[in-house]
């Protein structure tokens, strides 16, 4: 009894390119996303900036103020960056958005996988496998 050696199929290198440029651009996407849809914390915190600032004015001890300066950040340098204020605020439709997208794709992974199972189960097995499913 002879055996019939599998061959999966094989993917063009055109078909993974163009695969590697959607994963490219999904990535760019999500990462410019929040800034198209909002801005930054940065700019919607506004600071008023002293004249000459002081490590002790910035509520910076010796310890932080030897780091500070280890960083090469002098008073003035590190004032932007010790006082802005951080937003944590959770907004319910991006939040909606993400989660949405996130199982949309999940669901689709899901049911591609699924079929392309079965073809491969079909291909080495033969076509009454999985049909009961």
């Amino acid at each position: 009894m002879s055996r019939n050696v599998y061959k999966p199929p094989v993917q063009k290198g055109f078909g993974q390119f163009i695969d590697a440029m959607v994963v490219l651009a999904l990535v760019y996407l999500s990462l410019l996303a929040p800034l198209l849809m909002g801005g930054t914390a940065a700019e919607s915190a506004a600071t008023e900036h002293k004249a000459k600032p002081t490590w002790e004015e910035l509520k910076q001890n010796d310890v932080m103020q030897a780091q500070w300066e280890k960083l090469g950040h002098t008073p003035e340098t590190a004032e932007p960056i010790v006082t802005k204020k951080f937003s944590y605020e959770v907004e319910p439709l991006s939040l909606g958005i993400t989660i949405a997208v996130i199982a949309g794709y999940f669901i689709f992974m899901l049911k591609m996988s699924d079929r392309e199972y079965r073809e491969v189960i079909n291909e080495r097995f033969g076509p009454r496998v999985g049909k009961g499913d």
